[in-house]
């Protein structure tokens, strides 16, 4: 299983905070984003981490990965 959490203003769109994928077939971060919620394409300027580290949607997922998807941080 990967474990798919979402954070900020992506949680409140998406209404959840995390869902747990079935690992079989899905090899990247892009394709955990399609599995975990139906949606093709990734929202633009979204920021993705896998295992804690920055990640890009052609980055490997793993069965046991933990992959997160939040917007782009602002402040000032």
């Amino acid at each position: 299983m990967i474990t798919v959490k979402y954070f900020a203003s992506l949680r409140e769109q998406i209404g959840r905070e995390q869902d747990r994928i079935d690992a079989q077939g899905v090899a990247t971060v892009r394709e955990a984003w399609i599995q975990a919620t139906g949606e093709a394409d990734l929202p633009p300027h979204l920021l993705m981490a896998v295992n804690l580290e920055y990640a890009d949607p052609t980055a490997p997922v793993r069965d046991g990965d933990e992959v997160a998807f939040f917007p782009p941080v602002t402040g000032g």
